[in-house]
Parts: structure tokens; C-alpha cells; sequence
């Protein structure tokens, strides 16, 4: 441990300079991601990040590994949510973690050089197992959280495109349009009646004019998702209009039964507007 504890304060105090010639050394001309950015406060805090990272690694010599990987998962975590990093390749980053490891075999190397006789062959070998190993699990869990960050960053535009692509708008004396456009999938149809509910709700709309006029098209499951947001509007207190209903929605609501005879519908969003004034 004796031993351990030398190499660790040796690191410890090249931990600036590693940072330094880290970025130095840093491929910029890639087109996108944290590494090529010209921002001088994104620099700063590039060149933190991998400071505290240099901290932190340094203490796998002189640390339990639960108790070091622990501690550690708190930088992970913060790089791993980082939008400057989530903006960046993937490939860019675990390559700049195998330059960061190879930057650590070469530092042990000029360790031993100065201490040359000092420490035998299979005490190198232990400290450059040692490096390799913590390094593994690093880009291990970085990767893992990463990814997760990633696909709720994901999850969280889609659920944005979800609702700008089902929006109710505001007219006048509490009425409301819904204009659908493009492909309603199961899930933008799931979305599409709880958000309209809520957001009818919220506005206190008493008449909502649904506009299929911008729909690719229209099968079963988009014609009985219409028929329920109908059904649902109609349990809450508001009326419907349906306009842009083409000749094939009018045929596959009748192969399907849906009885929107009760339901004022329109060939054109022009006609069912007009139907107001």
C-alpha cells in the first residue's frame, strides 16, 4: 500500500498537466461535439471536467474498489447528463477515454524511470492491471448512464412532438380546433384523446373542430380512435365538429359501423368554420 500511496501522490501532482496536454493533444476537427467548440467557457469546462476526472481515478490506488467506483459514480453521473457530452458522438468520447488511459500506462512508465531498480516487474504489472481495469468499468458505467440520459432526452422530444404535432387552439366564445396532420400511430392516437380531454378541459371549450383534413390516412384504428375521442368529448359536455372528411373516411366508418350521424362533419375546415359565424 506503501508503494501505492507514491505513485498516487506522483499522479496527484500531474493531474493539471495531464489536463493540459490532454487538450493539447485533442483531435478539434471534428465537426460537431464538446471537443471542437470554440466557446471559451465550454473550454474551462471541458478542461474542469477532465481535471476532476484525473482526481478522482488517482484515488483507485489508495481506495477500496467499491468505495472508489462509488465515489466516483458521482462524476459519471454529471457527465453522463452533461448536454455538451450528449451532444457528442458517442465514438468521440470512449475514444478520448482510451487516449486518457494510455496518457495514465505512459505516466507509470515515467514513475518507474525515476525510481529506476525501486519496483519490481510484477508490481508494474499490477499498476497498469490496475489502470486498465478501473478504466474498463469507468467506460462501462458511463456508457450505461450515457444511454440512459440519451434516450430520456429522446423520450423527452418525442413526447414534445407529440404534443405540438395534436394541438388544440383556442378561437373564440370557448371554441376550439384540433388539426391533425400526418400518420397517427397506437401511440399518437393514445395521445391524441388524453391530451385533447385535458387540454379542452383546461381551456373550457364547449365546441372543438376536429380537422382530418391533413391526414395521410385514415384505416380502422385511426377511424375508431376518432370515433372515442368523439365519444369522450361528448361524456364531458363538448360538441364536435368533424371537417376534411373525405370519401374514404366516410366509407371506412361505415365498414366499421361508427355512427358519427349524431356529429356535424364538413368536407372542408373552410365549411365547417363558416358553419359558426
Amino acid at each position: 500500500m506503501h508503494r501505492n500511496k507514491e505513485l498516487h501522490t506522483f499522479l496527484l501532482t500531474k493531474a493539471s498537466s495531464f489536463t493540459e496536454q490532454w487538450y493539447d493533444s485533442l483531435d478539434k476537427s471534428d465537426p460537431s461535439g464538446v471537443y471542437s467548440s470554440e466557446n471559451p467557457d465550454v473550454i474551462n469546462d471541458l478542461k474542469k471536467q477532465n481535471y476532476d476526472f484525473h482526481i478522482h481515478l488517482c484515488e483507485v490506488f489508495v481506495k477500496e474498489e467499491s468505495i472508489f467506483l462509488e465515489d466516483f459514480q458521482k462524476w459519471i453521473h454529471t457527465i453522463a447528463q452533461d448536454p455538451h457530452h450528449l451532444n457528442t458522438p458517442i465514438q468521440y468520447i470512449i475514444r478520448e477515454f482510451f487516449r486518457v488511459r494510455e496518457q495514465y500506462l505512459s505516466f507509470i512508465k515515467e514513475f518507474v524511470a525515476i525510481h529506476e531498480g525501486t519496483y519490481t516487474t510484477e508490481m508494474i504489472d499490477r499498476w497498469n492491471n490496475i489502470i486498465i481495469k478501473a478504466f474498463d468499468k469507468v467506460i462501462l458505467s458511463f456508457v450505461e448512464e450515457h444511454q440512459y440520459y440519451a434516450e430520456q432526452r429522446l423520450l423527452a422530444q418525442q413526447e414534445l412532438i407529440q404534443e405540438l404535432s395534436c394541438p388544440v387552439i383556442a378561437l373564440y366564445n370557448n371554441t376550439a380546433m384540433l388539426p391533425l396532420v400526418g400518420e397517427i400511430d397506437t401511440r399518437r392516437a393514445k395521445f391524441m384523446i388524453d391530451n385533447t380531454l385535458k387540454q379542452c378541459v383546461k381551456l373550457g371549450v364547449e365546441l372543438l373542430v376536429i380537422d382530418l383534413s391533413g391526414v395521410v390516412m385514415i384505416d380502422t384504428m385511426v377511424a375508431q380512435q376518432i370515433f372515442h375521442l368523439v365519444t369522450a368529448l361528448k361524456l364531458i359536455g363538448i360538441k364536435t365538429i368533424l371537417s376534411g372528411i373525405r370519401p374514404e373516411i366516410a366509407q371506412t366508418a361505415v365498414q366499421l359501423g361508427l355512427d358519427f350521424r349524431n356529429v356535424e362533419t364538413y368536407a372542408t375546415l373552410n365549411q365547417a368554420l363558416s358553419s359558426m359565424s
